[in-house]
């Protein structure tokens, strides 16, 4: 009986959101009621577990959330993002302008969320292909595979931090696993495949032809650009580097574990791009600290989105239904990794959002993952390859890409829809492989 109650929840959740286009948050708590009602939970038990539920997951993520939504604003806002861009392509040159705008592309998406470094990129993109007379497709593609493998693979974007929450994983294992599966996943997906669709011809409205980008004189410098944007990664591998290869007691180990602990390593970061890409650019603190607050109030929806899941979450754990569903599996043959692969893809062909459908499968499968000696962090890339698989004319990414290309649907079938499913069954075998080495 109680998994019945879950699939009706589940249910209800994805008719909630597709048919009705009820907000996410809302939709969540609905569905959280009507399981734990349903599991025989009093209504005050039930709306206990709920602030249970939100106060667990927001108490630690929303400060994770919070700090990288001012980091990418400073991105953003300085120009880092397009300084980085052009210097890739110097470095690089033309004849590697798809690896110049993949790396440029894992570099922005770092700290930018996805559709804000979309649309920081594309008109890169656009002037890059239209100086060099290549392919549209062939310069974009590579680049938009590096900014959803970010999106869906590392911390501090919102469905793997939240997910790394629920499972107890180390954030800082979380994002050097996940960088170590991301650079093949976004090859496979990106140059590769963009071979395949050749044939393809995007034509963009003219008004994306020729866009207005910052001058030299306005952006800051390179070394800059790449230290404020890549900042709360190199604190965080550095400290989890250390916990892997420093004894216990080692005093570099002891200084890099204080300034890797995630939050210290986002508050940090930010501090350091106010003054590097603000104060040092002439910029006054109140215009900054104004420009900060827009940028936290604009991840509102996302924080409530992922409270809701954490109010989910809690009442299946709270009502039995995580008991059940975890006796219920223990005997499974299959592997817990592909099962959260699997129910993520499910998800995401449903729902469309990659976020809701990674958070509503952790909710799910945390019972198993709590009961399978597996790895947390193996779990968050999993699922969060699984929560790319098959965007279609549900994802708000996919019509992104169809309007800024002006590609037919079918088109964008054919590409941005190849590419996703490609970022997800990669990241699945990649994710098994690493399974080998990690457990």
């Amino acid at each position: 009986m109680p998994i019945i109650i879950v699939i009706f929840g589940i249910c209800l959740l994805l008719i909630l959101i597709m048919v009705f286009k009820f907000n996410s948050f809302i939709s969540f708590i609905i569905v959280a009621l009507a399981i734990a009602l349903a599991e025989g939970m009093p209504v005050d038990k039930a709306v206990l577990s709920i602030e249970k539920g939100i106060g667990s997951t927001m108490g630690y993520i929303v400060m994770i959330l919070g700090f990288g939504a001012m980091l990418g604003k400073l991105v953003s806002e300085s120009g880092a993002a397009q300084k980085i861009t052009s210097g890739m392509i110097r470095v690089f040159g033309i004849k590697r302008i798809q690896l110049a705008l993949m790396v440029t592309g894992f570099i922005v998406g770092i700290s930018l969320f996805y559709d804000v470094g979309f649309f920081i990129m594309i008109p890169l993109v656009f002037t890059v292909a239209a100086s060099t007379g290549l392919p549209l497709l062939y310069v974009g593609l590579p680049m938009l595979a590096s900014l959803s493998v970010t999106h869906g693979f590392l911390p501090p974007h919102p469905a793997p931090s939240a997910i790394a929450v629920m499972f107890n994983a180390d954030i800082g294992k979380t994002l050097v696993y996940g960088i170590i599966l991301a650079i093949p996943v976004i090859f496979v997906s990106g140059p590769i495949l963009v071979r395949a669709l050749s044939k393809i011809e995007a034509k963009p409205l003219q008004e994306f032809i020729n866009p207005k980008l910052l001058k030299e004189d306005d952006m800051p410098g390179l070394m800059v650009s790449l230290v404020s944007a890549l900042l709360p990664m190199i604190l965080i591998s550095t400290s989890t580097l250390a916990t892997f290869f420093l004894p216990v007691g080692n005093a570099f180990r002891t200084f890099a574990g204080y300034f890797g602990n995630p939050v210290i390593a986002m508050l940090i970061s930010v501090l350091f791009a106010v003054y590097t890409l603000g104060l040092a650019r002439g910029r006054k603190i109140k215009e900054l600290m104004d420009s900060l607050t827009h940028s936290v109030v604009s991840i509102t929806t996302i924080m409530l989105l992922i409270a809701g899941a954490g109010a989910l979450k809690q009442v299946l754990v709270d009502s039995g239904v995580s008991i059940y569903i975890g006796e219920l599996l223990k005997d499974s043959t299959l592997s817990p990794l592909f099962l959260g692969w699997l129910i993520a893809s499910v998800l995401r062909f449903c729902v469309g959002s990659a976020t809701v459908a990674g958070i509503t499968t952790a909710g799910i499968i945390l019972p198993f993952v709590e009961a399978a000696s597996v790895s947390p962090e193996l779990m968050v890339l999993a699922i969060g390859s699984g929560s790319l698989m098959v965007g279609h004319v549900n994802d708000g990414g996919f019509w992104l890409f169809k309007e800024y290309f002006n590609l037919s649907v079918k088109d964008t079938l054919k590409t941005w829809t190849v590419m996703e499913t490609s970022i997800g069954l990669a990241g699945l075998a990649g994710v098994l492989v690493l399974d080998l080495f990690v457990s």
